[in-house]
């Protein structure tokens, strides 16, 4: 009998595809949604009966009755912010207790990881990176540089030791910039949160997985950011410091290579861009001003304006490459309905030479090469099948299949639970 494969859901641009209304479709479909990488920097908005939410730890799979949410391994956890989370869920849908588990190898983000994160951004002055501050960066250095303090430790009789050690080692780091903190406050509320997250279970989550998986329990991985912010793969430097892409899952949650299933690509039908780095398609003009004002294109973690573009096709077909995407979804195709000629770049221009091939450097100095297309200049946000989808809409979904060589299986319409059309 064949093994079950986990499925995983993750964004082919730069982050803020739309991944947490995604996996609120799918979850009925998945007793499991499990977290592989990344901290609360990721924000995952939802939407449903009129009300909006956005999860920065805990998995999108949260507001669906019966289903288990998996904090894996490879994710970094901010105890205060993942029980104000908490909190405020449990306001809205009662004791949660039952339904979130949290890898004992999950590291922790300490208040002194927040304080390294701003001193190093404030240092970098016009590099900056565009971090959110959260602390990520420096707990991905703690975890490889071996250092970290996990979720296990916190269960450890010399645990307070531990965070200490740690604590006097960052200030010692903290000495070597010009940058005035005070964790006092941060510090309280942390060994608080840190005693609240004692009622779930800490558990061996590469196990539990596992014997999941051989029962055949539906399990769906959930990514945060984006495949072109991998550390590796992504525009590095501007990238985050964990594996966004679909290989992250098998270090993330412990499982192997031959145990992932179907791959859910997600992807604008244009692109956005929070923080610094290149970005090809990027607009300047109108257009770009109107698709971020139309596509309400405003950091669900920070609340920054985001950069906009036109979809750049160079970047995607390596996204699905690199993903071994099997299913593509297209959110917010409903923000270009009032364009009259659409843009999509199909290669990248540096002096005479023509790029094909998502560059090295993430295209910091070429110019696209674009393709255009008629607007559909109908309102797609009513419509539910495909076949009533306009003429030129269509052309549009088939020119991206055919250059990806995947089908786009689900397309959003709205940002509503329902306004989802499933091919």
């Amino acid at each position: 009998m064949e093994k079950k494969k986990l499925d995983v859901v993750l964004g082919l641009q730069w982050g803020d595809e739309g991944k947490g209304k995604v996996v609120d479709v799918l979850t009925p479909s998945y007793k499991v949604v499990a977290r592989f990488q990344g901290g609360p920097n990721a924000g995952h908005s939802l939407v449903f009966d009129g009300d909006s939410f956005v999860l920065h730890t805990v998995p999108s799979g949260i507001f669906r009755q019966g289903t288990v949410n998996v904090i894996g391994n490879g994710v970094v956890v901010d105890p205060v912010i993942l029980m104000e989370e908490i909190t405020a869920i449990e306001k809205m849908v009662g004791d949660v207790t039952g339904k979130i588990v949290i890898s004992k190898r999950a590291h922790l983000i300490l208040p002194t990881h927040r304080m390294l994160d701003a001193a190093s951004e404030a240092a970098k002055g016009k590099s900056k990176i565009g971090s959110t501050l959260k602390g990520i960066g420096p707990t991905y250095m703690d975890k490889t540089g071996r250092n970290g303090l996990r979720f296990g430790d916190i269960l450890s009789p010399d645990f307070l030791d531990k965070y200490n050690a740690l604590k006097q080692k960052h200030f010692g780091l903290l000495a070597q910039y010009d940058f005035q903190y005070d964790i006092t406050e941060y510090e309280k509320q942390w060994m608080a949160a840190v005693e609240a997250l004692k009622r779930f279970p800490f558990i061996d989550t590469e196990v539990y997985v596992n014997h999941l998986l051989d029962q055949g329990t539906p399990i769906l991985a959930e990514g945060a950011q984006g495949s072109l912010l991998d550390i590796d793969f992504g525009t590095y430097p501007f990238v985050t410091s964990s594996n966004t892409l679909t290989a992250g899952v098998c270090t993330g949650l412990g499982i192997a290579p031959s145990r992932v299933g179907k791959v859910y690509g997600i992807f604008k039908a244009y692109c956005t861009r929070v923080g610094s780095g290149p970005f090809p398609t990027e607009l300047f003009d109108q257009d770009g001003e109107r698709l971020r004002q139309i596509g309400h294109e405003f950091g669900a973690t920070t609340g920054r304006p985001r950069r906009t573009g036109w979809l750049d096709m160079v970047a995607l077909k390596y996204a699905v490459m690199m993903n071994g995407v099997t299913d593509l979804i297209m959110m917010k195709s409903d923000v270009m309905d009032g364009f009259d000629t659409i843009k999509v770049a199909v290669a990248y221009k540096e002096g005479d030479r023509i790029i094909e091939d998502f560059p090295y450097d993430g295209g910091a100095n070429v110019t696209p090469v674009y393709k255009e297309f008629p607007g559909w200049k109908t309102p797609l946000s009513a419509l539910r099948r495909f076949e009533d989808f306009p003429e030129a809409f269509k052309q549009y979904i088939a020119f991206i299949e055919k250059e990806t060589g995947v089908k786009i299986k689900i397309v959003s319409v709205g940002p509503d639970r329902d306004a989802t059309v499933v091919r």
